[in-house]
């Protein structure tokens, strides 16, 4: 069967790089040939987070009038594209043997059906990124729009991480999956099937934010700023108040940094004057936190098993981590609410707990759109728990070829934004 090199591009929640990663692929096999990592500039940063704030429930003809939009977006996809150019002449990778380039965009703006059913409202997600632009640029084939097939089927668009954990799961095993990112997610899988995959809560998103702002500094490398503080304990509550919400939603669910009420939670936060090194312990013990306690809300009936694969640069952080272990094994500080559900959790959690570090951890998301695009190129479905339980087979995305001549870019916003089903009739 024939070999695919597809390079992986994700630029999360986080706003922190462009992770790029050149996969080999044959049927289950999987090799990394070489990644790379491009930070953000301080002004992309600043230009993504006002971006979001400008087009958050706006539709896609009110998006595509504002001139900021386009002028933001094209700088994106020219730095995606530089970055890909960078990490081939690095590699010595010539570019004539990439199949195809996996483009996940920028989300700004998530509304789920899981979100959506409790306001009665159409779902929808909106991800900025021309796919015939990025190809034109770097003159190799981009898979993309992958979310958008599933919102238009009536799931929740992400995350889609879940058969890429499978696949994993042949070399490291069945367990619990988590991934630690911007937001964090997690995939139980057993006898090599998923079971359940879903997104969690915030994880970096409070520390990143509250690092840059207080410390100037990009995040919290190795916990130092962390450990110099203690848990707040009313901050913690006011933490889960303040996304009460959407933390006691059912699983599966999505999560966005519009549900995470960050804003709101940075202001309360001046209000009461807390010590900045305990507002980072705190935010670094509470992803730890929403991370068990979405699991604590799995299905009763579901066999846990008692080994975790971490992957995700947040688990580095060694607050979280062991914050983490602490919760799971029952020695962690609990609220009042939740005692009885993180007493459950750990009855249902086997003794000993393994807790250990994917192989595969590294720029594992970018993997995954390399993984995505994989399927795509040979038309195969991505098999989440929730299509094969509806018995849907869905093959997600859209190909885009390079083009020498100059076109419209007529897709700098995917399919299934805000307004995408009055679109539709």
């Amino acid at each position: 069967m024939k070999k695919y090199r597809i390079i992986g591009n994700m630029t999360g929640n986080s706003m922190d790089a462009i992770d790029l990663v050149l996969t080999e692929f044959e049927e289950d096999n999987m090799t990394d040939i070489c990644s790379f990592s491009k930070p953000y500039t301080k002004n992309m940063q600043q230009n993504i987070k006002n971006l979001r704030t400008l087009v958050y429930q706006k539709s896609k003809d009110e998006i595509e009038k504002m001139a900021q939009f386009h002028e933001i977006h094209d700088l994106y996809i020219k730095e995606i594209a530089e970055a890909v150019d960078e990490m081939c002449v690095q590699n010595n990778i010539s570019k004539e043997t990439i199949d195809a380039i996996g483009f996940h965009g920028k989300t700004l703006d998530h509304f789920p059906p899981s979100i959506a059913a409790l306001q009665n409202k159409t779902p929808y997600t909106l991800q900025m990124g021309s796919g015939k632009m990025l190809a034109d640029l770097t003159s190799v084939p981009v898979v993309y729009d992958f979310r958008s097939d599933f919102v238009i089927n009536g799931f929740e668009g992400a995350p889609l991480v879940a058969p890429h954990n499978a696949r994993i799961a042949n070399i490291e095993g069945d367990g619990i999956y988590f991934n630690g990112g911007n937001t964090s997610n997690f995939a139980v899988i057993q006898n090599k099937k998923v079971l359940i995959s879903t997104d969690a809560g915030p994880f970096n998103e409070y520390t990143d934010a509250f690092i840059r702002e207080r410390f100037d500094l990009p995040f919290d490398k190795d916990g130092i700023i962390g450990q110099k503080g203690k848990l707040e304990k009313k901050l913690l509550q006011a933490l889960f108040d303040f996304g009460r919400a959407f933390y006691e939603t059912k699983l599966p669910k999505s999560g966005d940094p519009a549900y995470y009420f960050k804003d709101e939670i940075f202001q309360y936060i001046k209000q009461k004057n807390f010590n900045d090194f305990d507002v980072v312990y705190t935010f670094e013990y509470f992803a730890a936190y929403i991370a068990a306690l979405a699991l604590s809300l799995s299905p009763a009936d579901m066999n846990l098993p008692s080994k975790f694969i971490l992957f995700g640069g947040g688990w580095k952080n060694p607050v979280v981590l062991s914050s983490f272990k602490a919760l799971l094994e029952g020695k962690g500080f609990t609220l009042k609410e939740h005692k009885t559900l993180f007493k459950s959790l750990q009855n249902r959690l086997t003794s000993p707990l393994t807790i250990q570090k994917s192989q595969f951890g590294d720029f594992m998301e970018a993997r995954l759109m390399a993984d995505l695009a994989y399927h795509k190129l040979l038309n195969l479905p991505w098999e989440l728990p929730e299509t094969i339980q509806k018995k849907k087979k869905i093959v997600c995305g859209q190909i885009a070829l390079p083009s020498t001549t100059k076109r419209q870019y007529n897709d700098k916003i995917n399919r299934v934004s805000n307004g995408w089903d009055k679109q539709l009739k």
